[in-house]
């Protein structure tokens, strides 16, 4: 079962990364060592495959 929006961005936060705001359902988050990342859809929409992958990915590259 996919994880929802709001868990990657809860994960994203307790990683450092911080929301810069964004437009519509989009949402710019940023470490502090340069890495970004934009998550888009609403907050209980099922995550996609792709934005799973791509926060792990952000998240290892933010160590």
């Amino acid at each position: 079962m996919p994880r929802k929006i709001r868990e990657l961005i809860f994960e994203l936060e307790q990683f450092g990364f911080v929301n810069r705001g964004g437009k519509g359902s989009h949402r710019n988050f940023e470490h502090k060592k340069g890495v970004k990342i934009t998550i888009s859809g609403q907050l209980g929409d099922d995550a996609k495959f792709y934005q799973e992958r791509e926060v792990k990915q952000k998240i290892q590259e933010s160590k």
